[in-house]
Order: structure tokens, then C-alpha cells, then sequence
């Protein structure tokens, strides 16, 4: 039975090597050392094997065991323990209770000296020794009816006991590392520190019911037989810090190749894994008898020969493991591996296996579960985009890695022609790229990986599409303008002509499908697209040549091509206005749009715009006026649009507007305007007053054209007052107009030119309103002077104060006083006074010539 193949059984020492002609020689106890195998057997012999390695034709591990020597020990009892103390070159030997010590070599009897260690039951070796003395082997020994263990230490020439430990039992097994004893009691394990006499119980046991197993796995780390068929692990503070392992109820004997615990029953050899205590591997071995691990090497054996386990290598048995795609157990064996693998080679193997593992997953959809392992891997995303047919480059150098990564020749080879399956690995992959893209995970093949992104959007319909062209990008022409086209996708393929540098195929392009030579709806409003990506080409040959053809599809969106660019002729890419509005003389929408851009948009001062624009209002209202089938609304409109013109701008040639409208009846009011603007101001009122007879429009012109000054305002009103009570006109004056005149705007006029100018018939409570304003103002006036004539007075008080305060006391000059700057006496009261008092000359005197 396997999961996974873990182990070989390879034969070591054969039957007729330890048995010759004897049948009734039982091997009792192993013990390995290095190259050497010493064997134990039940006539009291010891027998050394040295154990040569080979290689087979079909390339597995086998073993030759050459027999160097056998040795009787004379004590016609079996052989119980063998342990050897390789530092030292001496085998520890228990054989009728009784430990003796021989030569590793000549297996010949040494002379222990000092304690004699008889009556022995059990014994081990610390291999995590707490002594410094590379030439001392420390051991642990129990002795028969003693509920005690012995801390002895081996030497050359001796052993020696250091300490008997006392336990609440009879110990039955045991083994040590470091200060800690596990032991297995007569109906329980413990362990024990023989250092601090600390001890922890474990779990009950019965050692008389079934053989207890107690055994070091590493440090402060025991494996132990425990009930119900259970491999428990405990530390040394009595805490199992893994998962037990469900072994058979009869196991007689335990070892540990990392990861694997091995166990040994009645008729079979059983690999559990220490990750994830799971069964890895059953092998069928009757008649076993012994079971030990010496420094990663597992030995077995009969009564009558010896096996070795021989470990597959972990990287074989983590790609058996991807075979039969058991992922989880792959990578976890994997990460177990680290310990036994030098660093720089595991990391080369973990990133493969993870590779692996994510086309594993990948093919059986788990894209979240790929993805991770493709990232963690950090797996070139070309062998993922090289599944897809056509999708990488035709120039891209990428070769699949060797050995593959996976079993898979491409989409097609995994989908089966399953469509919906096609369509989620295709999502898959844009996903992913889009991720790879944005890390630096596509550092140096850039251009396969936009490409073949391209290539998807292309081919799904991605609404990704277009933002990938948009932004900085690495597509190849060469490969992606061909799909493109394929696809339909001309817009696209526009953007990427644009983004290559290559602006008049773009244009091309674009005009096509406008024009409706290619079908693409990607933009409905491709046309105004057209528009503003010419108002911001820097190539001007680009911008004359499509002018033409977007002004004949449309003026009014086209005229953007000028007006959204900046006026100025000086730089690269901006167009002069001269050439602007020549080129736009057959336009005439898009040459009235442009120079309003200019004049009312941009507000540029010149002359000859701001008059070609009123000449192109003046002749829009002139042929509106002319033409029977124009409504009012659309006059309404034109003339506004002149009339505010006329009203906001002082750029416009006057005379020639005045010429241009002169004989028109219609544009009084546009007469009126340009009349204002040449300092006519009788001549606009008069057409105002008495030919449009329209005193509103007499008021608001009063009001627009006074921005010089007050006094301008007040001479406007007064002219206009004038206008209304002229006589000798038809009709006469306008009494009812001048007294709301009055009236209304009281604060304009000087009320002693008024009342010299009106009639004395008028009555005064006619113009009640007028005087009562005039008399407020007077008197606002008359208080307001007062109140800034008190403030000069407090100003020039406060003044006079500051001075007479900065003055201070008198100063004292005389003839004997000296001037602090020359030194020189007074002789005139004439001084200056320094901060502080001091008086020094005004003048300093004069120094003789050459002085």
C-alpha cells in the first residue's frame, strides 16, 4: 500500500552471513556505525559487518556486507544491546545483565576499572551530551529491581558512575538527551530531569500488556507507544507540539527519518508522515524483530538477516507527489526538505515545485490557488503566456523551461475544445497579467507581456482595452496592429499608431471610420475625439490637412481645432490667427466662432479683429433684415450679439460700422451705440428721444457711457434733460419724461442748472421728489464737508501735539559750551539738537582752503 513512495527495502546482511550452518541463530540487537554494522545474536556472539554502497544497473541503491569478524563473549547468554561509542572506538555491550565494554576493531574485551555494572535491564547512550568532553560517552543504565536510574560516563579506560536518580517505578525503557530522561515505568512514562529532580507524568501505560517504545527524535523531542495505537510526541516539559500518528496496536519497534516515522509490527513496515500524520507507505515484512535509525539510516531485520530502508530521494517523492497532483502534501514535504537541503539549492527547488504546483492547480481551475503559487514562485510569465496559442510575440526568444513545468502543450491540449472552459482561462490570464504588469515581476520581457495582453483584450472585447494604449504601454506594433485589424478593433489600433509615434495613420484611421469605410462603434463621438486630438497635435501639416475635412463634416464642432489651441505663434505646434482666420474665409460659421474665441473669449486687443467681427455681426443682422422668411427671434438674437459688442469693445473702427448701418432704420439703436463712441452724445440721444422715442434705452445709454468720472455722468443726465425739453422739434418737449428723469435720478443733477433750465409754469409739487432729493443732498453734502473739516482740525491738532511733545525742554548754548560734531564753540544762538538733548552746529564751519 502507498501514498507515496518513501522507502526501498534493499537487503543488507543475508541469512547464510550471520547463520552459516546454525538454524537456531536469532539476531537480538543492531548497532550502526558508519560504514561498520555490528550485530548481536542469541549464542553470545557479536558479529561486524563492514557495508559497501553501489549503485545498480537500473540506477538504486544496493548494499554488499563484507564480514570482518565474529567474537564469542563466553557468557552463553544472547547478546541484549549493542551502542557504540565511535569517539572512543569502543562498543558498549549488554549481555546477561551485564555491561562490557570491547574494541570497536578486534571486538576484544577492554578493562572497565572502577564501577562494575551488573544486573542491568536497560541502558542508553546521551546524544545530546551535557558534558564538554569529546572523549566521554554519558549513559543512563537501569538496574533490575531498583526503582532508580544511574548517570554513568564511559572512558577509555573506564566508567564511572555520577549520579543514581530515583523514580516512583520500576523503569521498563528509557532514553536520554541532555538533563532529560523519558522513561517508560511499569504503568506510566515520565520524564525527568535528573539536573533540578523535576518530573513531569505523561500518559498511563501498561508495560506488561505490550512493549514500550521510548525514543529520542531529536532534541528534547521523544516518540512514544501509547494506547489505542498511537505514536505520541512529547518534549521535555511533557507537551506534544505535534499531531500523534495512528500506528497499528501491535508495533514492536519505532524509528525517525525526517519526515517519516517508521514503525515496525508483526507482518508489516509502516511510514507515517510528521507534517501531516497521514499513512505514506505500507511494505509487507514478516517475521520483523528490530528497528533503528543510526544518523538517518533505518535498519531492519529479522532473526535471521538485515534490511536497509533506503530514503528516496525528497525531491523524487515531492514530483510523485505532483504527479498524482496531491499539491498541499508536495509543498509541505517541500518546506521539510529546507532542513535537510543546502540553502541556495532549496531555493531553486522550492520555486520550481511552487511553478509546479500552480499549473497544477491552473489546470484544474483553481486560479486563485495558481496565482499565488505563480507569485510566490516567481515564475516568468511567458511560460504561463506561452500555453496560449499566438499570444506571445513572433520575435519573442522565450523557450519553455526544461524539464517542463507541466504536461500541457497548450489551450487547446487542456480545454478539449470546451469553449466556457476557454473563455475562464482567458480571464484568468488577463488577470494575472494585469497584476504581473503592474510589479515588477515583468522586468526585462515587458513587450511579450503588453503584447499578449493586448492580444486578449483585443480578442474578449476587454473594456481594459483601450486604457492600456492610453497609458504607457510596450505592445508591438509589428504583432498587435495585425490583431487589431483582425479584431475589428480600429479605434484601438489608431491609439496605437498615436502612441508609436505614428499621428497621420492614426488620423487615417480614425477618418475611415467616421466617414463609415470601417466599422467600429468603440466611439460614438469619434468625431469630436478627431477634433481634440487635433487641437492638440504638435505636427501642423497633420492639422492643415484635416482641417479641411472635419470643417466640410461640421463647423461648429471643428472650429475647436483653432480655438483650443494657444494663440501665440511663437512655439512649436500653435497656429498665428492671421492664418487661422484666412484659412477659415470660406467658413464662415467657423470664422464667426473663431473670432469671438478671440475677442470675447480670449479678449485679445486687436483692432482688426474686434472690427472684423462687428462687420460679420453687422452683416448677419443687415441679411437677416433683408431676408422675408427670418423670424424676430433670430433677428432678436443677431442684433444682441452685435449690440454688445458695440457696447463692451473700443477696438472696432467706428466710422466704417456707422457707414455700414447708416441707412438702415432698423439699427437706431445700433446707430446710437457707435454715435456714443465718437463722442456724440447729442446726436445718440436725439435718435434715441425722438426717433426711437424711447427714454428707457435714453437712460441705460446714460448710464453705459458715463464711466469717466462723476462729472461726465452729470453732464450725460443734463444732456438728456436738454433733449427732453427741446421744443422745435415734432412733438415738443417732453414734459412727462423729463419730470421722471428728474425724479428718479435727483442725485445725478446740479439742482440750480436744473431749475434755470425748466419752464415757469412747471409746479413745484410736479417736481417734489426732485427738490426733496436735491435738498437731502445738499444738506448730506453740506454735513459731510463739516465732518471732514473737524477731522482735518483733530488731525492737525494731534499733529501740532506730537511736535511740541518730540520738542522738549530749552536748550542752553554759549560761547564756552563746544559743539559735539566740530568741536568748535557757539558764537550764534543757530543750533540742532541731537536724540538726547546734545546741541551741535547747524552748519559746521568753514575750513581754511587745503583744510
Amino acid at each position: 500500500i502507498m501514498s507515496v513512495k518513501a522507502f526501498e527495502l534493499v537487503p543488507a546482511v543475508e541469512r547464510e552471513q550471520v547463520m552459516g550452518e546454525k538454524l537456531r541463530i536469532n539476531i537480538e540487537c543492531i548497532e550502526c556505525c558508519g560504514v561498520h554494522l555490528y550485530l548481536g545474536t542469541n549464542d553470545c556472539f557479536i558479529h561486524h559487518f563492514l557495508l559497501e554502497e553501489r549503485t545498480t544497473s537500473k540506477g538504486k541503491l544496493a548494499y554488499n556486507a563484507q564480514k570482518l569478524l565474529h567474537k564469542y563473549l563466553g557468557l552463553k547468554k544472547p547478546v541484549a544491546e549493542l551502542k557504540a561509542a565511535s569517539a572512543l572506538e569502543r562498543l558498549i555491550v549488554l549481555c546477561d545483565s551485564t555491561i562490557t565494554v570491547v574494541d570497536m576493531v578486534t571486538l576484544e574485551p577492554l578493562p572497565t576499572g572502577g564501577t562494575k555494572l551488573k544486573g542491568v535491564t536497560a541502558f542508553c547512550i546521551n546524544e545530546n551530551p551535557v558534558k564538554g568532553d569529546a572523549f566521554c560517552v554519558e549513559m543512563a543504565v537501569v538496574l533490575a529491581r531498583r526503582r532508580a536510574v544511574q548517570i554513568c560516563t564511559v572512558h577509555e579506560d573506564r566508567v564511572q558512575m555520577l549520579k543514581e536518580v530515583t523514580t516512583p517505578e520500576q523503569p521498563c525503557a528509557l532514553s536520554l538527551d541532555g538533563y532529560n530522561i523519558c522513561l517508560a515505568l511499569s504503568t506510566q512514562y515520565m520524564i525527568l530531569n535528573y539536573s533540578t529532580g523535576a518530573s513531569q507524568d505523561l500518559f498511563p501505560y501498561d508495560c506488561e500488556e505490550r512493549k514500550p517504545i521510548v525514543k529520542r527524535i531529536g532534541r528534547e523531542e521523544f516518540l512514544l507507544a501509547a494506547p489505542g495505537g498511537l505514536g505520541m510526541f512529547a518534549n521535555a516539559e511533557g507537551i506534544s507540539q505535534r499531531a500523534p500518528v495512528s500506528w497499528s496496536e501491535s508495533v514492536i519497534a519505532a524509528a525517525v527519518c525526517f519526515p517519516y516515522v517508521v514503525a515496525l509490527d508483526e507482518g508489516f513496515v509502516t511510514v507515517h508522515s510528521m507534517l501531516d500524520q497521514q499513512l505514506k507507505q505500507t511494505l509487507s515484512f514478516r517475521d520483523g524483530h528490530l528497528l533503528q535509525d543510526f544518523e538517518g539510516k533505518v535498519v531492519l531485520a529479522s532473526s535471521k538477516a538485515v534490511y536497509i530502508l533506503v530514503p528516496l530521494p525528497l525531491e523524487r517523492q515531492i514530483q510523485d507527489l505532483l504527479a498524482s497532483h496531491r499539491v498541499e502534501e508536495a509543498l509541505t514535504l517541500t518546506e521539510a526538505a529546507q532542513r535537510n537541503i543546502p540553502k541556495e539549492k532549496y531555493q531553486i527547488l522550492h520555486k520550481r515545485i511552487l511553478q509546479q504546483a500552480g499549473f497544477i492547480q491552473f489546470g484544474q481551475l483553481q486560479f486563485l490557488e495558481a496565482k499565488e503559487h505563480f507569485r510566490k514562485g516567481q515564475l516568468d510569465v511567458r511560460e504561463l503566456i506561452s500555453l496560449y496559442p499566438l499570444l506571445l510575440p513572433a520575435s519573442s526568444s522565450f523557450t519553455r523551461c526544461h524539464p517542463p513545468l507541466h504536461e500541457f502543450a497548450d489551450l487547446n491540449h487542456l480545454t478539449q475544445g470546451d469553449q466556457e472552459k476557454v473563455q475562464h482561462f482567458k480571464r484568468f490570464l488577463i488577470s494575472y497579467l494585469h497584476e504581473v504588469r503592474s510589479s515588477d515581476s515583468a522586468n526585462g520581457f515587458r513587450e511579450d507581456v503588453d503584447t499578449a495582453l493586448l492580444k486578449l483584450y483585443a480578442e474578449t472585447g476587454h473594456e481594459s482595452l483601450l486604457d492600456l494604449l492610453a497609458s504607457d504601454n510596450a505592445c508591438l506594433l509589428a504583432d498587435s496592429a495585425p490583431w487589431l485589424e483582425k479584431h475589428h478593433k480600429y479605434f484601438a489600433l489608431g491609439l496605437l499608431y498615436h502612441y508609436n509615434g505614428q499621428d497621420s495613420a492614426a488620423l487615417q484611421m480614425w477618418v475611415k471610420i467616421v466617414s463609415g469605410d470601417l466599422q467600429d462603434s468603440t466611439r460614438p463621438d469619434l468625431f469630436e475625439y478627431v477634433v481634440d486630438f487635433l487641437s492638440f497635435c504638435s505636427n501642423l501639416d497633420l492639422v492643415w490637412r484635416h482641417a479641411a475635412w472635419a470643417l466640410q463634416k461640421d463647423q461648429k464642432i471643428s472650429v475647436q481645432i483653432f480655438t483650443k489651441r494657444p494663440t501665440s505663434e511663437e512655439k512649436t505646434g500653435q497656429l498665428n490667427p492671421d492664418d487661422v482666420i484666412t484659412y477659415l474665409q470660406k467658413h464662415s460659421q467657423a470664422l464667426l466662432l473663431y473670432l469671438e474665441h478671440l475677442v470675447l473669449e480670449k479678449r485679445l486687443q486687436n483692432e482688426k479683429y474686434h472690427t472684423h467681427l462687428a462687420v460679420l455681426y453687422a452683416d448677419r443682422v443687415l441679411g437677416l433684415i433683408s431676408r422675408p422668411s427670418a423670424t424676430d427671434d433670430q433677428l432678436s438674437a443677431a442684433r444682441q450679439k452685435l449690440q454688445r459688442l458695440l457696447k463692451e469693445s473700443n477696438l472696432y473702427r467706428v466710422q466704417l460700422l456707422l457707414g455700414k448701418i447708416q441707412d438702415s432704420e432698423m439699427l437706431l439703436l445700433e446707430r446710437a451705440t457707435l454715435h456714443g463712441k465718437l463722442e456724440e452724445h447729442d446726436k445718440a440721444l436725439h435718435i434715441l428721444v425722438h426717433q426711437l422715442k424711447d427714454s428707457a434705452a435714453a437712460e441705460e445709454y446714460c448710464s453705459w457711457s458715463s464711466g469717466v468720472g462723476i462729472n461726465y455722468r452729470q453732464n450725460l443726465f443734463h444732456q438728456l434733460l436738454s433733449v427732453y425739453l427741446e421744443t422745435d422739434v415734432p412733438g415738443g418737449a417732453q414734459t412727462v419724461a423729463a419730470v421722471d428723469l428728474l425724479n428718479r435720478h435727483a442725485e445725478v443733477f446740479d439742482a440750480l442748472r436744473v431749475l434755470k433750465l425748466l419752464p415757469e409754469v412747471w409746479s413745484l409739487p410736479l417736481l417734489r421728489p426732485f427738490l426733496c432729493g436735491a435738498l437731502r443732498a445738499s444738506v448730506h453734502a453740506r454735513c459731510t464737508s463739516q465732518i471732514a473739516v473737524g477731522l482735518a482740525r483733530t488731525q492737525n491738532l494731534q499733529l501740532q501735539h506730537d511736535r511740541l511733545k518730540y520738542r522738549g525742554g530749552p536748550i542752553l548754548v554759549s560761547e564756552k559750551k563746544g559743539c559735539q560734531l566740530c568741536h568748535n564753540t557757539f558764537s550764534e544762538p543757530d543750533c540742532a539738537c541731537l536724540p538726547g538733548g546734545t546741541p551741535v552746529h547747524i552748519h559746521l564751519p568753514h575750513t581754511a582752503p587745503g583744510g
